[in-house]
């Protein structure tokens, strides 16, 4: 019998595309937890946090047999959290604090259209260097930045030390602030 707790995420994968309801579990027991913070960081609402996470678990299940996975499990589902949350706040036409946190970045940094083509390919510039980041720094950092687990909850998920998780998400921002400007990696903060 197999121990799906064991498995990896790639393996979990491979196995949730051929339909094992196991497999499914297991991802949902390993990252519900994680997206629900993500997700209730940015929407700010318990209720709606939980139904986009319940949407994102159903949508994989729905559409396993076709998932195709460009950079890890968890990048993907976090991606979703993002893409879901960027869908509400479109529906909603901006929700008032998330509008006002953001005019008072633009008002007080010097943001403009001419310094950035646009903020979603700031994003997706972003996002692909993060992408690019070695592995265990790139989990380290996304647990960090997009699930907003501390330090300590990082380095008890993963088996390392504290200090390691610290070392790894200041490297992160060092070397992603050496291909942007600090308010570029400030907006794109914000849409973790």
């Amino acid at each position: 019998m197999t121990a799906y707790n064991n498995l990896s995420d790639s393996e979990l994968t491979i196995l949730l595309k051929a339909g094992d309801v196991k497999a499914f579990d297991e991802i949902f027991e390993r990252y519900s937890r994680v997206l629900y913070v993500y997700a209730r960081n940015m929407i700010r609402d318990t209720d709606e946090a939980q139904d986009l996470v319940q949407d994102i678990f159903t949508s994989l299940w729905d559409h396993a047999a076709k998932l195709e996975l460009r950079s890890s499990l968890s990048a993907y589902l976090y991606s979703a959290v993002r893409y879901k949350f960027l869908n509400l706040v479109s529906r909603r036409k901006v929700r008032s604090d998330y509008a006002e946190a953001f005019q008072a970045l633009i008002d007080e940094g010097d943001y403009s259209t001419d310094h950035y083509i646009n903020e979603k390919e700031l994003i997706a510039l972003i996002e692909k260097e993060v992408v690019k980041l070695p592995q265990k720094m790139r989990e380290v950092f996304e647990l960090s930045r997009n699930a907003g687990l501390s330090h300590r909850e990082i380095a008890l998920q993963l088996g390392i030390t504290e200090k390691t998780v610290k070392n790894h998400v200041n490297h992160a921002l060092k070397i992603l602030r050496g291909k942007f400007d600090v308010l570029a990696i400030l907006v794109w903060l914000m849409h973790r």
